[in-house]
């Protein structure tokens, strides 16, 4: 099981050889490469320009250079309704991400599913809508030999401005999601932060998902409240919990932080120093999940 984690936030303050280095000088197996810089901020986004292929090619290089690899990679994504003009551009920005994805070496990229409309008034045409888009994308999958990941969303309760459930917030309906799509190229990525905010058992939703279904993991911590992305045990949810249960479906993917949010309110000094601390609590926590496999 490799130990990753995002370049999501270190990519803003550096460049994305400079963060793959510090991933790896703390210890890291493995680094996710976040693309959503080309939707967020597309202007200052290398993966914009023409020379995109060439581009990540050099990243690899140096990736390889330094003995470091890409396991994982996101997608850009969008949370807010929006015009089909603007989802046009998105989906096509998935495509070149899915090609990226494959010449930096990942073996698996997260795509949202679309959620756009409010879900408690559109589950089931959003079912539908999202169903038709992952199969489209098998073909994308197999010409660039990596799997595609589901991820569990949640939305807010405009009212309240608390989370509310969204596509595959549920273990039923993540369960129903991908075995109607029913393909070895489409799997699920468990984001157990989103979980934490509408799923009352974290470590049973591991356990309907099973080992066949979850594939991927985005780590990070939550008060139950809010999508605080922070280091596991900063925060509310059961780390302990969560390993034995990954460790009892026999999980058999990748352990993959998203926790940059971690990296807050510290000086770029300290930003290495954060990176080993992070990287150490993620090897005990691969730990706990082999030892309750052995």
């Amino acid at each position: 099981m490799k130990l990753s984690t995002t370049t999501y936030v270190l990519a803003q303050r550096f460049s994305f050889k400079d963060s793959i280095k510090i991933i790896k000088e703390a210890g890291f197996d493995a680094y996710d490469m976040s693309l959503t810089c080309m939707h967020n901020n597309p202007g200052r986004c290398v993966f914009c320009e023409d020379d995109y292929l060439e581009t990540a090619k050099e990243i690899r290089r140096y990736a390889d250079e330094i003995g470091i690899v890409c396991n994982q990679a996101h997608a850009p994504f969008e949370w807010r309704l929006f015009d089909a003009e603007r989802e046009k551009r998105l989906d096509e920005m998935a495509l070149r991400s899915i090609e990226i994805a494959s010449i930096l070496g990942a073996q698996v990229i997260v795509i949202h599913p679309k959620q756009y409309m409010v879900y408690s008034d559109h589950a089931e045409e959003l079912f539908n809508i999202n169903v038709q888009y992952y199969k489209n994308l098998i073909p994308y999958a197999k010409k660039y030999n990596i799997k595609i990941a589901l991820e569990n969303m949640y939305q807010c309760n405009n009212g309240a401005h608390t989370p509310t459930d969204s596509t595959c917030s549920r273990a039923w309906e993540f369960c129903k999601y991908l075995d109607a799509i029913d393909s070895e190229w489409i799997v699920g990525c468990l984001d157990i932060g989103h979980a934490s905010l509408v799923a009352a058992d974290i470590p049973e939703f591991i356990k309907k998902l099973g080992n066949k279904r979850l594939k991927a993991l985005h780590v990070h911590d939550t008060d139950f409240v809010n999508d605080l992305h922070t280091l596991p045990f900063m925060q509310k949810i059961d780390y302990l919990a969560v390993t034995k249960a990954l460790g009892e479906i026999g999980y058999d993917g990748d352990f993959t932080f998203e926790a940059d949010e971690f990296y807050k309110g510290k000086p770029l000094a300290l930003y290495n120093a954060t990176a080993r601390y992070m990287c150490e609590v993620g090897r005990f926590l691969i730990s706990e999940i082999e030892k309750v496999k052995k």
